[in-house]
């Protein structure tokens, strides 16, 4: 029997989505939505678990199954729902506050662990709900209401934590380019594994304008597979990297040497943690697109054949039988 083809409408909820004119979190949520239909699954089966935050009000908004957690705790929460059942399509919606903060130790379990769920990491570097204190991604130096003299923590780089902690498939976007965020997400989901994609996403009441140096070319790399590094107005410029440097060429002088070309599946994230950690570095682009996607056993997989094992080496046991045990006594 064939699936209906479902549309964008199909996913829509009843709700009105509850963010300020112009939130970023508008143009990601349309694109969620196109991207939806176009995965051929049964909306029964698309699970969206989320936290606290702005980005976490994303479960009511979409006509699927939804679980608005509690803050941070959404990563163990999505893999407690993927492992009761692996044929399910979850996704996680988090934020820079809510996932690297009291979420950071569930998110790099999650990723070392390669459980078959993709994460939606939204980073405006600022705390949205709580009316604008710094976040774990907010600039040293950053003047908000929590730090009113200028932060003086160094801020995480969500990818660099990604690609260092097993993320099976890494990559950044931004709000505002619909067509490459689309991609990105539609690649991301349909990864095998832990997908986890950082989307810079404006907000505009508390910190507006956090990547608007990203308009301009010289500050903004699109990587593209088996392509080398270019940059700048009309392509003028390439990254190089070699032994462990990094260097900006013009396009002249790359002609004439060997260029480092970009490759999403390599083994050994060095490369890419080399471009992770660029945009901290002066005068150098900001890359976006896909980081890393590589191919490793999932956790269900694993854990569900561990089981199968164990089944059919001892039979399927009695849970009865197992509480009675061992050393036990009646509390009378």
């Amino acid at each position: 029997k064939m699936i209906q083809k479902l549309t964008k409408k199909d996913f829509e909820s009843d709700q009105e989505p509850r963010w300020c004119p112009g939130c970023g979190d508008f143009a990601i949520l349309s694109q969620i939505k196109k991207l939806l239909p176009e995965l051929g699954i049964k909306k029964e089966n698309i699970v969206f678990v989320s936290g606290i935050g702005c980005s976490s009000r994303f479960p009511y908004y979409l006509d699927t199954y939804g679980f608005h957690g509690i803050h941070g705790r959404a990563p163990a929460i999505a893999t407690g729902v993927k492992l009761a059942n692996p044929e399910l399509k979850v996704f996680v919606v988090t934020g820079d506050g809510d996932g690297l903060s009291i979420g950071g130790n569930h998110l790099i379990h999650l990723c070392r662990r390669n459980v078959d769920v993709t994460v939606l990491l939204f980073n405006n570097r600022i705390y949205g709900l709580t009316k604008g204190q710094n976040s774990p991604t907010s600039e040293l130096g950053k003047i908000t209401k929590s730090t009113p003299y200028g932060s003086i923590e160094s801020p995480f780089n969500p990818v660099q934590i990604a690609l260092s902690v097993g993320a099976t498939f890494v990559a950044r976007s931004i709000d505002r380019e619909q067509t490459h965020l689309y991609e990105i997400l539609n690649r991301a989901a349909r990864h095998k594994g832990t997908s986890f994609i950082e989307i810079y996403q404006n907000c505009n009441i508390f910190n507006d304008g956090a990547f608007e140096e990203l308009t301009d070319p010289d500050h903004i790399l699109y990587m593209e597979q088996d392509k080398p590094y270019r940059f700048g107005q009309g392509q003028n410029k390439v990254i190089n990297l070699s032994n462990n440097m990094i260097e900006i060429l013009e396009k002249e002088i790359a002609a004439q040497r060997s260029i480092t070309i970009h490759n999403e599946f390599g083994l050994n994230p060095a490369i890419e943690t080399q471009l992770a950690v660029m945009s901290e570095m002066p005068g150098y682009p900001t890359p976006v697109g896909i980081f890393r996607e590589v191919n490793k056993d999932t956790y269900e997989g694993l854990l569900y054949n561990q089981i199968n094992n164990q089944i059919s080496e001892k039979g399927k046991g009695n849970l009865d039988e197992l509480l009675n045990s061992g050393d036990t006594w009646v509390v009378k």
